[in-house]
């Protein structure tokens, strides 16, 4: 097999006889979207297709690297043959090049998901361009090849698709199955390897929104795929159902394989400075252990790293959380952890609070407030004790947790103001 290397020229490289790759390498980026680390830069992949009856272009570029994307578009077609533009995402690193392709195709016509037309003239200060709405079982013809789309949103914006060539069984995903890899070979049997950055990608895109892959993969798993082909990081040409495969193991969930039928899990994470906080970490955890229909578990945050607790949380039904009051504030192990959970969806899970204080005993409230930002449910007020909980007051935390416990297995529990 010859090597690739597209950093030596700017020509579309060829997937199959109609379909080709348009897109643009970016090495030396470091940083995407300020959170995420690039280690080996990225790509920001765009496809033609060619049919009978004229040219899709699918996806297009980051605005700075437009030249690169125009020019590997014109070794392979002409503007006047452009039919349809397929936007399967508007993120700028996806629409940056789109005005000025419209302005040398102007024949052309927007494909869109019905959540991408706010977003159209949002994003791109037009209200002019000609664009059609979509959802999954459209489709777009040209001629002798068809577009299909799949309705794919929050992967991971809201105006998310896909499309599905047909006839040649390759799937543009847009955002999903990609990730932060540039290498100049472009394909996954040829570049090095990108286990870590498909697996990173996933959990800062995707992980949030497990719900939706779900969703999605219910449409892409029967599809016969012999390429995927997405927006960022090497074109799966090599066993491509293995990344779909992996997106499903990533996205369901391992804890029911611990915990019985009908359980619900609960977590306790609590730290303490002289032993008083830990004291009602334990009959809280007592008082919840007792109730039926609920796996308990209680841990120390200052025994562990914080990634491990987020797994755990990802699954979970309800998390409490113990902190000390130290110059007004819960202490720093507990924020680490409670901001650690932008990554996956806390939405409807329940939550509470309790710790020891000597003055003031702001960390609980501190603590809920961000648990409500987190869109969590708080059945019940927060636990304060001053300073060394006494036999009566360790009487309240067990029944802290039984309450909690019983909110936790009740169909319909009242959330705290």
């Amino acid at each position: 097999m010859s090597v690739l290397d597209v950093s030596h020229n700017r020509d579309g490289v060829a997937l199959s006889e109609r379909v080709f790759w348009i897109g643009a390498l970016d090495p030396a980026l470091r940083t995407f979207d300020i959170i995420l680390k690039t280690a080996n830069g990225t790509t920001y992949n765009a496809y033609l297709v060619r049919g009978s009856d004229g040219v899709a272009v699918i996806d297009t570029v980051k605005e700075q690297f437009a030249d690169e994307f125009f020019a590997r578009l014109e070794s392979v077609a002409r503007y006047e043959e452009i039919k349809i533009i397929v936007l399967n995402h508007l993120e700028p690193d996806h629409t940056g090049a789109l005005p000025e392709l419209m302005r040398r195709a102007p024949q052309a016509r927007l494909y869109i998901s019905q959540k991408a037309q706010v977003m159209l003239k949002a994003l791109l200060k037009r209200d002019s361009y000609p664009f059609e709405t979509v959802l999954t079982g459209d489709s777009v013809s040209l001629g002798d090849c068809t577009l299909r789309f799949l309705h794919t949103p929050y992967l991971h914006w809201p105006d998310t698709q896909c499309a599905y060539f047909e006839q040649e069984n390759i799937l543009f995903s847009g955002d999903v199955f990609g990730c932060h890899f540039c290498d100049s070979r472009l394909f996954n049997d040829l570049v090095g390897d990108f286990r870590f950055s498909f697996e990173y990608y996933y959990a800062h895109i995707m992980r949030p929104f497990k719900e939706h892959v779900r969703r999605a993969l219910e449409l892409i798993e029967p599809l016969e795929l012999d390429i995927i082909a997405p927006t960022h990081g090497p074109i799966l040409r090599d066993r491509p159902r293995d990344y779909v495969r992996r997106f499903r193991e990533l996205s369901t969930s391992r804890l029911r394989n611990e915990v019985g039928e009908g359980e619900k899990s609960l977590l306790i994470f609590y730290i303490s400075s002289y032993g008083n906080t830990a004291r009602m970490a334990q009959a809280v955890y007592e008082g919840a252990r007792a109730a039926a229909g609920v796996r308990a578990s209680l841990y120390d945050l200052e025994g562990s790293e914080v990634a491990p607790f987020v797994d755990l949380i990802e699954d979970a039904d309800a998390i409490v959380f113990g902190s000390p009051t130290i110059n007004g504030d819960a202490v720093k192990p507990v924020w680490d952890l409670l901001s650690s959970l932008a990554v996956i969806n806390t939405r409807g899970k329940m939550g509470a609070a309790f710790g020891s204080y000597g003055w003031s005993g702001e960390a609980v409230r501190m603590i809920e407030d961000r648990m409500r930002g987190l869109k969590m449910q708080l059945p019940l007020p927060g636990l304060r004790v001053k300073l060394i909980p006494t036999h009566e007051e360790l009487i309240q935390c067990r029944d802290f947790g039984s309450q909690f416990a019983q909110a936790l297995t009740a169909e319909e529990p009242s959330a705290a103001a």
